[in-house]
């Protein structure tokens, strides 16, 4: 029998599920494809560049001409079990126009892997990128981790391992840091977490005492549960590293990552002003940005191709 109790496993289900605030999922999905697809056509990345021996240990990454540039690298979302790095390279225009480097991680889905394993490619595709920086003109001491979603989880684990001192900075969006009410939810069905692989998988447990420093966002369309996740993580991020909080009344769950290189929104002035003072050290400072509305407003200008789905 569940733990949560039949009465409650609808209200947990909902709960996770951050779907259930927007009309319609299909339609982020659909843009997050187009809008990859024309970032890829306009700047011709460097693609399926492997960083381990898994078949989905595979990035894109689109360089900045002249070198010494930093890097952003981007882990998607979709729960651990669904989303590509081909879906995930939106961010990359407004970045590469900053002169910023971005890399869209692809990695392992479960069931297929494990989240031990998922969490240890997105380890070891920091340390590839560390090690093979100079190659794609890249200031390996400038290398920072964004994800979304369960992306942002991973870019914390990531945080929590020896990784973490070849990151200079890391941007969490609406990320789910505590796995144990997970595990209780529909989304388990395909990681098949135990209370065990819950907490070793679960980046508040397991922070050291200090980070490099960290955006953490989320949109003002978030369930409440993502919420909670929200606020436990900047708390205990602001006692360990520099913490910029933003949350955005304009976003949702899922159009917040569009956000994460415009330096016209407050996600993105904050990721660039991170980016630009990676080398400026402030010790256990924490700072809240709340956006206007009016700043949060997606750019749905772009035009579009074809939407493709995710390769096999």
């Amino acid at each position: 029998m569940n733990a949560v109790g039949t009465s409650g496993q609808t209200e947990l289900d909902r709960e996770y599920s951050p779907s259930s605030l927007i009309p319609s999922l299909r339609f982020y999905l659909r843009e997050y494809a187009d809008l990859s697809a024309a970032a890829h056509t306009a700047h011709r990345p460097l693609t399926d560049l492997a960083y381990g021996s898994h078949p989905q240990a595979r990035l894109d990454l689109f360089p900045v001409p002249g070198g010494g540039s930093p890097l952003v690298v981007y882990v998607h979302g979709g729960y651990w079990q669904e989303l590509c790095k081909e879906h995930s390279a939106f961010p990359a225009p407004d970045l590469v126009s900053s002169r910023t480097a971005f890399a869209a991680l692809g990695y392992g889905l479960a069931p297929a892997c494990s989240l031990d394993e998922i969490v240890t490619m997105v380890c070891e595709a920091v340390v590839w990128l560390h090690d093979n920086a100079a190659r794609f003109g890249v200031d390996r001491r400038r290398i920072h981790l964004a994800g979304s979603s369960a992306g942002a989880h991973l870019a914390a684990m990531a945080l929590t391992r020896d990784t973490a001192r070849r990151i200079a900075g890391a941007a969490l969006l609406s990320g789910v840091y505590d796995l144990e009410p997970v595990r209780h939810t529909y989304v388990n069905d395909a990681l098949g977490l135990d209370p065990e692989a819950a907490l070793r998988n679960s980046p508040v447990h397991h922070l050291p005492a200090r980070l490099p420093p960290v955006v953490i966002a989320r949109g003002g369309r978030e369930t409440t549960a993502f919420i909670r996740q929200h606020e436990a993580m900047t708390a205990l991020l602001a006692r360990r590293t520099a913490v910029t909080e933003v949350v955005c009344p304009g976003r949702n769950h899922f159009d917040l990552p569009y956000d994460l290189g415009r330096s016209h929104t407050a996600l993105g002035r904050a990721v660039l002003a991170q980016i630009r003072a990676f080398d400026s050290v402030s010790p256990q400072v924490s700072h809240t940005a709340r956006t206007e509305e009016e700043s949060c407003v997606p750019d749905r200008s772009s035009a579009r191709p074809p939407h493709a789905p995710c390769p096999p």
